[in-house]
């Protein structure tokens, strides 16, 4: 509310800063008129005035109408159609164009207002000099000052909107400082399911293992049961805090890995648990990426982890073929049978938990396949991987071929290898802020937008932007208004040449009439009165002046007599003397000069 009255209390103080200024500009022009009307000529434009300056912030179009009707007076003023009120006319023009967005509505209204000026003059039969205001002055001050409104506001309007983008940048970064945290917390949920749920899978099977032990007496029996039913619980507890803490499907999973862990350091753990696994390696071990050998170590991990869980007493079968391009690494954990617990099953179906979900997209952005499912010998687990990571894997983008990973379409990756490279986004998720292609690979086409070039409006609209990508909207809406600047400044340098084409010619024309209207001193001189006008035609100019000062009218003349005046001389742009002669029928009765400046 304070706010509020505090705009209405500066719009009316630059209101009435405005009023002063144009109530002068008026008063100067009475007081310069001489013999004027108070009523009309002061009183009624300072009233006009004072309801048009506030209807031009509410009603532009319709002040601009009202200080037109002043000029419209003065057009009816047998002595000069000039008057204070261009000024007042300019100023509200200008008002319109800065306050009114639209084009199409003010005009209607600036033609409007020439419509009407042009029809006074049509009406009153207005002399030629008439004619040339309302054609050139009058639209000029209506359509230039406009015109500059216009040109105005749309700089003002573009700065608008560059502190409103740098704002909306200073956002998106403050939305990547806190993605980055997520992220951070998807890792830590990511550890926690992939490490800590193995190695408490791992310790509830010791404790089942030693709860079989014929030295325990039936109190230990019954401590080792609680305890790996505290075990179960803490692994029921860290499934629902990985649910809270995981981000949505197709995140990366593959932080918290054990950097200088072995595959045989897995397995030889997990045996001395007493998890009966047995493994064996084929072929020359050859030198893997840090990738593949992570990737190797994921896929042996999380099937252990599920052979544990969905079928503890039965035997599991690890095997490691090295070829000379690539590596497979195969996991078959056996049936257990009609009588195992009852939580055993034959083995977890793709796409029931995060777990193979995640290893699936793993191997495929290394460029390798997965393949899971019940079969003969039991549930097998397998993975071919490359022996080094191919191009798409480390810029983020899919490996050629149809992988489909679970509950996922055709085409679209899943999220990127370890170690923090670069992953193409996932439809679903935001585009990841240090995502950056590979400059010697092409763009994917179906790829999505650059975040960094998303987020800088100068790099979106940049004409090498690749074909088909969709810019920001505050990149459309700054070029909008860019593109709108750039419209107003061309039409306030083409306006003035289209008002030239109407200037022009009533200028020559007036000129025409100034320099044919004119009676050089010489032949002045040789006029005599008495003598019929059949004689003096030779030394007379072609017509007479049309536009004689009010003072030079209302000199006395003879009674009866008709007074024709006369330019003494052939200058345009100052005031000469004039001539008067006074005709009798058509006999010269009188003739003098009329000095060019004012009594």
């Amino acid at each position: 509310m304070l706010n509020t009255r505090t705009t209405s209390a500066s719009s009316a103080r630059r209101d009435a800063a405005l009023w002063t200024v144009l109530a002068a500009a008026t008063g100067y022009g009475f007081r310069d008129a001489g013999a004027a009307s108070l009523t009309l000529d002061l009183v009624l434009p300072l009233a006009v005035l004072a309801v048009a300056v506030p209807w031009s912030r509410r009603r532009p179009g319709a002040a601009v109408a009202l200080v037109n009707g002043l000029c419209v007076l003065g057009l009816t003023d047998a002595s000069t159609p000039g008057n204070a009120h261009v000024l007042s006319l300019a100023a509200l023009s200008c008002l319109l164009g800065a306050r009114v967005a639209a084009a199409r509505r003010p005009l209607l209204v600036l033609a409007g207002c020439a419509a009407a000026d042009l029809v006074t003059c049509a009406v009153l039969r207005a002399q030629p000099v008439w004619w040339f205001y309302a054609l050139t002055v009058l639209p000029a001050a209506l359509l230039l000052p406009w015109l500059a409104g216009r040109h105005w506001r749309g700089r003002r309007q573009l700065v608008r909107e560059g502190w409103r983008l740098a704002r909306g940048l200073e956002e998106r970064q403050h939305l990547v400082a806190e993605r980055a945290r997520l992220t951070e917390r998807a890792e830590i949920a990511a550890d926690m399911h992939d490490s800590l749920g193995h190695a408490l899978s791992l310790v509830a099977l010791r404790a089942g293992a030693l709860e079989l032990s014929p030295d325990l007496t039936d109190r230990d029996r019954a401590d080792l049961a609680d305890l790996r039913g505290t075990i179960a619980d803490a692994v029921e507890q860290v499934r629902e805090t990985v649910a809270v803490l995981q981000d949505p499907p197709g995140r990366d999973t593959s932080a918290g890995l054990p950097v200088n862990d072995t595959v045989e350091d897995l397995l030889s753990r997990a045996a001395a648990s007493g998890v009966p696994v047995r493994w064996e390696r084929r072929g020359a071990s050859p030198p893997l990426s840090c990738l593949v050998e992570r990737g190797m170590y994921r896929v042996v991990q999380e099937a252990l982890t599920n052979a544990t869980k969905h079928a503890p007493d039965c035997s599991i079968s690890v095997r490691i073929i090295h070829e000379p391009d690539r590596t497979r690494v195969s996991v078959v954990n056996a049936v257990p049978s009609a009588g195992g617990p009852a939580h055993a099953g034959a083995g977890p179906a793709i796409g029931v938990g995060r777990g193979l979900i995640g290893l699936q997209e793993r191997v495929t952005v290394l460029g390798g396949s997965l393949r899971t499912g019940s079969g003969s010998g039991g549930f097998h687990v397998t993975a071919v991987l490359p022996h080094r990571a191919t191009t798409a894997a480390r810029i983020g983008t899919p490996a050629p071929g149809p992988v489909t990973a679970p509950g996922r379409p055709a085409g679209i990756p899943g999220p990127a290898s370890p170690s923090g490279t670069a992953r193409r986004p996932d439809p679903g998720m935001a585009p990841d802020p240090g995502m950056a292609p590979d400059p010697g690979t092409a763009p994917d086409p179906g790829m999505a937008p650059d975040p960094i070039r998303a987020m800088d409006p100068i790099r979106a609209m940049d004409p090498d932007t690749a074909p088909g990508e969709v810019l920001p909207e505050s990149a459309e809406r700054l070029a909008s208004v860019r593109s709108d600047a750039r419209r107003r400044s061309a039409l306030a340098f083409v306006a003035p040449v289209v008002a030239a084409v109407f200037f022009v010619p009533s200028a020559v024309y007036l000129a025409w009439q100034l320099t044919t209207s004119v009676l050089p001193p010489s032949r002045f001189d040789e006029l005599t009165t008495g003598r019929p006008r059949a004689e003096l035609a030779p030394l007379l100019p072609a017509r007479a002046y049309p536009y004689p000062s009010d003072h030079a009218r209302s000199a006395p003349r003879p009674p009866g007599a008709r007074c024709e005046f006369y330019r003494s001389g052939r200058d345009l742009l100052d005031e000469v003397d004039l001539y008067r002669l006074c005709w009798s029928g058509d006999t010269l009765l009188r003739k003098d000069t009329v000095p060019a400046g004012r009594p």
